[in-house]
């Protein structure tokens, strides 16, 4: 399959998915905001692995819960998606939302001072 293809199928997978989770009536993905950040089909789309981050909720719980509702994701994609094959679901959580949320805390935190001590009045005259 060409590459460009496969990224495409790929996009919209994540696409479909990011809609069908707001479908989803476990609670603990329900109230768990949780955003797709990648998907990643294997070539012959047997498999597909789904990037997740959750804003709220306990992170096993919230993986639980996408593993208890991956028929019905799953089901939804064969529906929605004009495929060959429908990709059995996995779940890899994706902690680079985080990540980038603590590099941001400390970047705010850093406060810019002048090298020499010296105050910038201070020139010739």
């Amino acid at each position: 399959m060409a590459k460009y293809r496969r990224e495409r199928i790929n996009d919209e997978f994540r696409n479909e998915i990011a809609i069908i989770l707001r479908e989803v009536k476990d609670p603990r993905v329900a109230k768990a905001f949780v955003s797709v950040t990648a998907a990643e089909v294997t070539p012959d789309l047997k498999f597909a692995k789904v990037y997740y981050s959750s804003l709220m909720g306990d992170k096993k719980e919230v993986k639980r819960g996408l593993i208890s509702s991956a028929g019905f994701i799953r089901g939804q994609i064969a529906k929605r998606m004009n495929l060959r094959v429908t990709p059995e679901i996995s779940f890899v959580e994706d902690g680079s939302i985080e990540y980038g949320a603590k590099i941001s805390k400390i970047l705010e935190g850093i406060t810019i001072t002048d090298p020499d001590g010296e105050d910038e009045t201070d020139g010739e005259n």
